[in-house]
């Protein structure tokens, strides 16, 4: 989930530089959505994840 969040971020700037604002703008919301599901995600597991023995 964090490479498809880095690649729409690369998408998202891609799109700025040639001038595609919306594009841009809307590659950058779903950048920041997949980041923060991946980061939430990370987190969840962290806690509730069985200790090795």
């Amino acid at each position: 989930m964090l490479y498809y969040s880095v690649v729409f971020f690369i998408i998202a700037i891609v799109a700025a530089l040639l001038g595609f604002g919306g594009i841009a703008g809307a590659a950058t919301g779903i950048a920041k959505i997949l980041f923060f599901v991946f980061l939430l995600l990370f987190v969840l597991s962290l806690f509730f994840s069985k200790p090795r023995s």
